[in-house]
């Protein structure tokens, strides 16, 4: 039996999922603690992002903004290898981090994947949010 095209994605017999060509790789949505999070499929790798926060106003919170920029500031050299942080133009602060999926995947461990990363997540969002950046 062939694969069949569900989505983005060219399922096996076997239930083995491989990225279909696309201009976008395939993606998921989902949320941790509130945070719009996502994992985007590749050949051989998963992405994965979260908006773990926001820099406060000026108008709203001025007094946590320089609290919040330091935590930012201090956020990288905490993160685990190959994990990064990045402020966005409008002031969100995005955690994002890569790992290596065996090709054809399966749905068990795209998912396993998403949990990996969003329990090692916490503690980052933990710090962030204790130095204002909510």
């Amino acid at each position: 039996m062939d694969t069949i095209e569900l989505g983005r994605f060219a399922v096996a017999p076997d239930g083995g999922l491989t990225p279909r060509p696309k201009p976008e790789a395939p993606a998921l949505r989902f949320a941790w603690r509130g945070r719009p999070c996502a994992a985007q499929f590749d050949l051989g790798s998963i992405h994965l992002s979260a908006d773990a926060a926001r820099i406060p106003s000026t108008a709203d919170r001025p007094q946590d903004r320089p609290r919040a920029f330091a935590a930012l500031a201090g956020l990288p050299r905490h993160l685990p290898d190959g994990w990064r942080a990045r402020l966005l133009p409008d002031h969100r602060i995005r955690i994002e981090a890569e790992a290596p999926m065996d090709n054809p995947s399966n749905a068990t461990a795209l998912v396993a994947a998403m949990v990996r990363f969003a329990l090692a997540l916490d503690p980052y969002l933990d710090a962030l949010e204790a130095e204002g950046a909510g």
